[in-house]
């Protein structure tokens, strides 16, 4: 399974960002593999709208099927529900915590309440 961690950095190590589209960076992690790149997200931590649907339509492309991450718009959250991608809840960490802490099924999924006022 491929799982996208939205972080502040490039690296393993890099802290989480809480934010899905406006996330500077997402970790991509290969669960089966272990493998691991990483996606900058500049052009649409810059955008002045749709973030939340660019990032999810790169993501979809890259065949991620969850994203571990604080926040998410509503119009992000049902872009990422058309394209069949899961959501979990993480605010804090590295971005190899949130893996591990997911991996051991550890985070809850993010409910609807979660999405509105959000990008």
């Amino acid at each position: 399974m491929k799982v996208a961690i939205t972080t502040q950095g490039p690296d393993s190590a890099s802290p989480v960002d809480p934010r899905f589209g406006r996330a500077r960076f997402f970790r991509i992690v290969d669960t089966e593999s272990g493998q691991q790149t990483t996606v900058d997200n500049a052009e649409g931590m810059n955008a002045v709208q749709g973030a939340g649907t660019q990032a999810v339509q790169a993501l979809a492309r890259l065949g991620v099927q969850a994203v571990l991450t604080g926040h998410v718009g509503p119009k992000a959250w049902n872009a990422l529900q058309a394209a069949k991608i899961q959501m979990y809840s993480v605010t804090s960490g590295s971005a190899e915590a949130a893996c591990q802490a997911f991996l051991a099924g550890q985070l809850s999924m993010l409910t609807p309440a979660e999405a509105p006022g959000h990008a």
